[in-house]
């Protein structure tokens, strides 16, 4: 049974095949049977009307006026026809041979006497009836007839009514019959068992991939998601359903991908908050303050707090957004107060490195995107630049307007990056191209998520060549499209030491 059950399709397959054959070739040997039958006894009722001719045609008159069909019949013994020939004209047909005698019977028709032929001979129509003798069955036809006579001139003598009977027995077309009946029976159990070996045959080979994906299916786990089912033919049955598998796969591997990536992302995000969150209580519990300067530290630390709240439903919309479920919002954005809010918010991170943010404004910078998702690329590209910036170092933020768009750079006095690895600088946990201060913590995510966040608003993050001595320092640009003009002052510049 446990074979049967690992077996059970391709089992399934040779039965019913076995089935269909057994039908198909029982049908074929009846239709077979049928017909060599009807050929058979065709040919015999034929044989018999070929006989009635011949008998016909060989007639004689012998000068006495008897009738006569052979010299001496005795000569054909046992291989002469069956035949029986009655008078039936009025005037007699020779000497002593009155209407209704039997003028001539071969030694066949003596020997082997069939029930009912006197009777047949009364009423001759010419049809083919078969009867049951002591011996066999025989096929008799009975049929009236004038037989005409010729001199050696061909010229008429007279003529004489008769009816001639012959028959045939039944016997060897039966036994030809019987053998051809043997043989389809004996030859239907070894059609059926070899057409259910090559069934089963087939069946494996039809099955084989289905063996094979299932092998490699098998061995596919959460962490092998990127392999595939083998496809032999994509065009058949089964080639179809391993390329449906692997699709689901592929959909697999990408929601593994995106909660791996959601999940790197939110460590990452959550990270620089909680730095600063750190830094503003580290900072309060320096010095003992009055009660407004600690309720101070405590409304600064729950705003990051409601920060992080909002970062975290975010990253959610963000997960959403990237696989289509959700869209970001659309609305305009000043990247002046955009930047200030930034370093307001990591100022301290700032001041603990002694370093000095600087903002620049040139025209009006007004953007369009989702301000809070902006937001978060801007704070990932300061931290990076505090954090990559040596102690006392120098970080500026330049907003600035343009014809068709407005940018934000972010540069910093850090040891910039070099020109080899510019090109991976945003592959996702890339952290080459900071190599020299390569003891910096961090998984190498910020500028990936930075930058898909900011082409997910339609916009572009890039590394600008470095404007600082000997080439230090690295530039990074937000860009972003550009709103409705609004007049404004430009040239507006605020350092935050």
């Amino acid at each position: 049974m446990s074979w049967l059950r690992s077996h059970s399709v391709r089992v399934s397959l040779t039965l019913w095949n076995v089935a269909a054959m057994i039908v198909v070739l029982a049908v074929y040997a009846a239709g077979v049977f049928v017909f060599v039958s009807r050929q058979a006894s065709d040919a015999l009722n034929q044989g018999i009307r070929d006989d009635s001719q011949w008998a016909a045609a060989m007639a004689d008159r012998l000068p006495d006026g008897t009738v006569k069909w052979f010299d001496d019949p005795a000569n054909f013994g046992e291989s002469s026809p069956w035949l029986q020939v009655w008078c039936r004209d009025a005037s007699g047909c020779g000497p002593g041979l009155a209407n209704g005698d039997a003028i001539y019977r071969t030694v066949k028709a003596d020997r082997n006497p069939i029930p009912e032929t006197e009777r047949l001979a009364g009423s001759p129509d010419g049809g083919i009836v078969s009867i049951q003798s002591a011996e066999a069955t025989y096929r008799v036809m009975t049929t009236q007839t004038t037989l005409k006579f010729f001199d050696v001139g061909n010229r008429p003598l007279d003529s004489k009514k008769v009816v001639i009977q012959v028959a045939r027995s039944e016997g060897p077309m039966l036994r030809e019959m019987t053998r051809l009946l043997i043989i389809l029976l004996l030859g239907l159990p070894i059609a059926v068992a070899t057409a259910g070996g090559l069934g089963y045959y087939l069946a494996r080979r039809a099955l084989a991939p289905v063996e094979s994906m299932a092998a490699r299916a098998r061995s596919i786990t959460a962490d092998r998601l990127h392999d595939r089912l083998p496809v032999n033919n994509p065009n058949d049955e089964l080639g179809r359903l391993a390329t449906v598998f692997n699709d689901t796969l592929g959909r697999l591997e990408a929601s593994f991908e995106q909660m791996r990536r959601f999940t790197a992302d939110v460590s990452h995000e959550l990270r620089t908050p909680l730095t600063a969150i750190r830094s503003v209580g580290e900072v309060g519990l320096r010095d003992h303050r009055n009660e407004a300067a600690y309720r101070g530290i405590i409304g600064s630390m729950l705003e990051e707090v409601d920060r992080l709240a909002s970062l975290v439903d975010r990253l959610l919309r963000w997960s959403r957004a990237e696989t289509g479920q959700a869209k970001l919002a659309q609305e305009v954005i000043d990247l002046h107060e955009l930047a200030e809010d930034v370093v307001g918010h990591l100022g301290v991170l700032a001041e603990e490195k002694q370093q000095t943010l600087s903002l620049e404004q040139i025209g009006v910078p007004r953007g369009v995107g989702d301000r809070l998702v902006v937001r978060q690329s801007l704070i990932n590209l300061v931290d990076n630049a505090i954090k990559y910036s040596p102690v006392g170092g120098q970080i500026r933020l330049r907003a600035t307007e343009g014809l068709d768009a407005v940018m934000i750079d972010v540069i910093d006095s850090g040891p910039g990056v070099p020109p080899e690895l510019q090109t991976r600088i945003f592959d996702r946990y890339n952290r080459e191209g900071r190599t020299p201060l390569g003891d910096i913590a961090g998984a190498g995510l910020g500028l990936s998520i930075s930058k898909w966040a900011v082409e997910m608003n339609g916009g572009h993050l890039t590394l600008e060549p470095s404007a600082g001595p000997g080439g230090s320092g690295s530039t990074f640009r937000i860009t972003l499209p550009r709103a409705a003009r609004v007049k404004g002052r430009e040239g507006r510049r605020k350092s935050v030491a």
